[in-house]
C-alpha cells in the first residue's frame, strides 16, 4: 500500500473524510442510471400531433403579463400561429406600467381568436399572476384550458395539437410540458443547470408521474387540462396567495386524484426565465421557497448541495493544506470530481447546453446554496417583492 494511503485505515477524521469522498463519488456514478431512465422517457414532439385535427376539442390558452412589452408580442404571435383548428387565446394585462396592454390590444384587433383583458386592481389577499389568470379564465370558452407565461417562445405550430393528443392518448387530466431554458449570459449558464438539478433531486419524474406517489411537480409555463379538471382543482382562487401556483396545482391534483403527467417539450417551445444577476437571484430564491416551503426541505437542499456538490471540489482545493494526508485526500477528491463530471456532462447535454459548462458546476452550486439559504429567510415572514408587488414571505 502506498505510504500516503495508510491513514485511510486509521481511526481518524481524515480517514472518515477520505471514505466519505469515495462514497459521494459512487453516489454520483449511480446517477448515470437516472440519466439512462430519463433518456428512455417519452419526449413530446410534433409527430404527436399527427392525425385529423377537426375532432380536437376546443381549447383556450391563457396568458398573463405584467410589464412584459419585450416578450408579449412574441408569445402571442407564437400562440396565434398554432395549427389548432378551434383555438382561442385570452391575454390579461396585469396592471402594467409599460406598453404590454397596448400590444395585447393591437394584436387582438387583428385576430378575433385573441381577447385582451385589462386588470386594473389587485384585490387584497391575491398574488398578482393568480388574480390575472382568475380574471382571464372567466373569458375562457374552450373545453380544455392551457396556462402559459408571457416569456414563452413557441417554435413549433404543432405544440398545442401534440400536447392535447398526448394527454388524450395517455389518459391524463393535467399535462405539464417542460420547456428548454434559454441561457444567453454567463450567470444564466452557470446557475440554471445546478438549480434544475435540485428540482430533479426533489421531484424525480418517475415519482411525479406515478399516481400512487404523493410527489408532485408542474411548470407554470405550460399547464394543460380539461376545464372540468381545472374546476375540480378549485381554480386559481384556491391558491390565490401562492407565488408558485403551479406547484400548488400539482399537489392538489395528487390530493384529489386528477392524474398528473410531466413531460419534456423537446424544444417545441423555450423560455428565458431571468435576465441579469438580480432577476436570477430573486427568481430562483422565490422558486426554491415556493417549491420546498419548509425548514426541513430547505435545510436538506442546502445539505445536499454542501455535501454532494461542493465538498468534492473544495476538498481537492484544500488538500495541499492537510499535511501528510493531503495526497490521499486529493486522490479521493479527484476521483469524486471526475465521477461528478461524467454525470454532469450528460446532464448539461440533456438541458440543451454545451457540456463543457459542467466545469462551472461548483460555482453554480455555490450560488444555489446561497439562494436556498436566502429562501429560508422567507419562512421568517420577510417581505418579498415580485413584479412590482410586495408580499409577506413567499405568499
Amino acid at each position: 500500500m502506498p505510504p500516503f494511503l495508510r491513514f485511510a485505515f486509521e481511526f481518524s477524521a481524515a480517514a472518515v473524510w477520505f471514505w466519505l469522498l469515495l462514497l459521494i463519488g459512487l453516489v454520483w456514478l449511480r446517477r448515470h442510471l437516472n440519466l439512462n431512465r430519463a433518456g428512455q422517457e417519452p419526449v413530446l414532439s410534433a409527430a404527436d400531433a399527427d392525425g385529423p385535427r377537426e375532432a380536437l376539442p376546443t381549447l383556450t390558452v391563457l396568458v398573463a403579463g405584467k410589464d412584459e412589452e419585450a416578450n408579449i408580442a412574441t408569445c402571442l404571435t407564437g400562440l396565434l400561429a398554432q395549427a389548432y383548428p378551434r383555438l382561442s387565446v385570452v391575454a390579461a394585462n396585469d396592471r402594467s406600467a409599460d406598453r404590454t396592454g397596448e400590444i395585447m390590444a393591437r394584436l387582438a384587433d387583428g385576430d378575433p381568436r385573441l381577447k385582451a383583458v385589462n386588470v386594473r386592481e389587485l384585490p387584497a389577499g391575491w398574488a398578482g399572476k393568480n388574480h390575472a389568470m382568475h380574471v382571464a379564465v372567466q373569458h375562457a370558452t374552450g373545453e380544455y384550458v392551457c396556462f402559459t407565461d408571457a416569456d414563452c417562445r413557441f417554435h413549433s405550430p404543432d405544440l398545442l395539437a401534440a400536447a392535447v393528443r398526448f394527454l388524450q392518448r395517455e389518459k391524463v387530466e393535467f399535462l405539464s410540458v417542460l420547456p428548454v431554458l434559454e441561457a444567453h449570459t454567463f450567470w444564466e449558464r452557470v446557475v440554471q443547470p445546478p438549480a434544475g438539478a435540485i428540482m430533479v433531486f426533489w421531484f424525480p419524474p418517475e415519482r411525479v408521474n406515478n399516481p400512487a406517489s404523493p410527489r408532485a411537480y408542474a411548470n407554470g409555463a405550460f399547464m394543460l387540462m380539461p376545464r372540468t379538471a381545472y374546476d375540480r382543482l378549485g381554480g386559481h382562487e384556491q391558491f390565490k396567495t401562492a407565488l408558485n401556483e403551479d406547484m400548488h396545482f400539482a399537489r392538489q391534483a395528487k390530493r384529489v386524484g386528477v392524474r398528473l403527467r410531466v413531460i419534456r417539450g423537446g424544444g417545441l417551445y423555450t423560455v428565458r426565465m431571468y435576465v441579469g444577476w438580480r432577476q436570477i437571484w430573486r427568481g430562483w430564491s422565490r422558486i426554491f421557497y415556493g417549491c420546498f416551503a419548509t425548514w426541513q426541505r430547505l435545510v436538506l437542499s442546502a445539505a445536499f448541495l454542501a455535501v454532494f456538490s461542493l465538498s468534492p471540489p473544495v476538498s481537492l482545493l484544500l488538500s495541499p493544506l492537510t499535511g501528510r494526508v493531503g495526497a490521499g485526500i486529493a486522490l479521493a477528491a479527484g476521483c469524486t470530481v471526475l465521477a461528478q463530471q461524467t454525470v454532469l456532462w450528460r446532464f448539461y447535454r440533456l438541458c440543451a447546453m454545451r457540456p463543457a459548462w459542467a466545469l462551472t458546476y461548483p460555482l453554480g452550486a455555490g450560488v444555489c446554496f446561497a439562494m436556498v439559504c436566502n429562501a429560508m429567510t422567507r419562512l421568517t415572514g420577510v417581505r418579498t417583492s415580485w413584479r412590482g408587488t410586495s408580499y409577506t414571505g413567499g405568499a
